[in-house]
């Protein structure tokens, strides 16, 4: 069973149009979504959000020398854009649609004031930001320590679980240049997932045959990012206190400084760009959170 799905095709945006709903209806686009739009680049102000409905969204992180790694996907459990409720309009990642579909767009100054004014919202907003969070550091970490096919059994669940059916439209190449492999590495990892009967893959086209086989396969970073999900949206109308968000946001933090120690103690190789990026970014959406948490109320 498909763990994300609810009465707008979308959980995070259907527990925020609970909360008041005579508000939200009206500031609701709903949009196409082309494979390889970009949302957004690196550095850009953004104007909307996304609530993806059947549409999955990669977020990348790019190199000065054009060369990008996907740091997270987003489908139908959450909303693309945090930088514009965490305080800052710009963002350090580019947001590009990698399975075409459909979402719900919401104008960015309605999103700011829902979240400065309502408790709900907030709280509603940051679990999803920590999910996001712990999928951006798993996969830091997973792409440092587990082998290609282990990274690509693990990014197939992740689209699987965002989509309906048992269909993906891309190539290896696609898939590559998202993990920040070679390409022969994935096409030798996907014959391999093939002649174990996991999946079916030709000119483009991927079909998952067996879901429990492929999960077996993966690492367990599929499983601790999906029980992260499954943990922060559980009870999705119970509102904390102020305090219990700036612990959050402290959460946060934390988990970012962690995965850095890790990739700094790492053998033979570089700083991780992707967690040295992202944990920066994360250092300003903390202070910046931590503001609206404790002003306003």
């Amino acid at each position: 069973m498909n763990p994300f799905g609810s009465k707008y095709k979308n959980t995070l945006l259907a527990a925020l149009i609970e909360s008041n709903i005579s508000s939200w209806k009206p500031q609701l686009q709903f949009v196409e979504l082309a494979a390889q739009q970009v949302l957004y680049e690196s550095g850009d102000e953004l104007s909307c959000i996304y609530f993806p409905v059947t549409a999955v969204v990669s977020l990348l992180h790019i190199l000065e020398n054009g060369d990008s790694t996907e740091i997270a996907m987003t489908g139908r459990e959450g909303v693309v854009g945090i930088s514009v409720f965490m305080g800052n309009n710009a963002t350090p990642s580019r947001g590009v649609v990698q399975q075409a579909g459909t979402a719900y767009r919401v104008n960015s100054c309605f999103i700011k004031e829902q979240f400065a004014e309502s408790l709900v919202v907030m709280q509603l907003m940051l679990r999803f930001t920590q999910a996001l969070i712990s999928q951006m550091s798993q996969v830091g970490v997973c792409n440092r320590h587990h082998g290609i096919e282990q990274q690509l059994s693990r990014w197939l669940l992740f689209n699987f679980d965002r989509i309906d059916g048992d269909h993906l439209h891309i190539t290896h190449e696609q898939i590559a240049h998202l993990l920040g492999v070679r390409r022969e590495g994935i096409s030798r990892s996907a014959s391999d997932l093939q002649k174990l009967n996991l999946i079916e893959y030709q000119r483009g086209n991927l079909h998952l045959l067996d879901r429990q086989g492929l999960r077996a396969v993966a690492c367990e970073c599929y499983g601790v990012v999906k029980q992260e999900y499954a943990r922060l949206q559980a009870n999705p109308r119970s509102v904390n206190t102020p305090r219990d968000a700036l612990t959050r946001l402290e959460h946060m933090m934390s988990m970012a400084g962690r995965y850095l120690v890790d990739v700094a103690h790492g053998e033979g190789r570089d700083l991780n760009h992707v967690l040295i990026s992202t944990f920066y970014f994360l250092c300003n959406c903390f202070f910046i959170g931590s503001h609206h948490c404790l002003c306003g109320f």
